[in-house]
């Protein structure tokens, strides 16, 4: 096999890779609802070259800051969310940004809520996806993300200590 064969190659798999990432959505959505079904946030989720931009904005929650994970199943009935399932994690790894046999796929940094209920947060998650595979936010049974009542300590498995689930989004295209 030539030099040039060989690229040739590697050039046809790149772009068949490229091709294969079309076949899913550019972009998804989520309102989030507290457990009395009052909308109380929007996430927006676009495809990124490596990965998902993902833009929250909350509002009427409580002060103080929050954790947020993308969590399993694409279900959130009141008044715990538990229907959501665990946080999204198809590589068995354990919980928290800052653990070392970590993270979860879905395991997302904390959002900080001023005294006016509002809060925002815009940033980029490598490990999840909207085109099929295991880390698709469109796996069968969707996914949902879930607000907690407190902080993730980025390290505790299986939750980061962030207690009770306080609002909940499924996750659609």
């Amino acid at each position: 096999m030539s030099k040039y064969t060989s690229s040739l190659g590697i050039l046809l798999l790149f772009v068949g890779s490229l091709l294969g990432a079309e076949k899913g959505p550019k972009s998804a959505k989520a309102e989030l609802k507290n457990a009395q079904g009052q909308k109380v946030g929007n996430v927006s989720f676009k495809q990124a070259l490596d990965g998902i931009d993902i833009s929250l904005k909350v509002f009427n929650l409580p002060p103080g800051q929050h954790a947020f994970h993308i969590h399993t199943v694409g279900k959130c009935d009141p008044p715990d969310f538990k229907t959501a399932g665990g946080h999204l994690n198809p590589q068995n790894m354990k919980h928290g940004l800052k653990n070392p046999s970590g993270p979860h796929a879905g395991d997302l940094p904390n959002i900080t809520v001023g005294k006016n209920g509002k809060g925002k947060a815009v940033l980029l998650n490598k490990r999840v996806t909207l085109t099929p595979g295991s880390n698709s936010l469109f796996h069968e049974g969707g996914t949902a993300l879930i607000i907690h009542e407190k902080a993730d300590d980025e390290t505790t498995d299986p939750t980061g200590n962030a207690g009770n689930r306080i609002a909940c989004g499924v996750i659609m295209k």
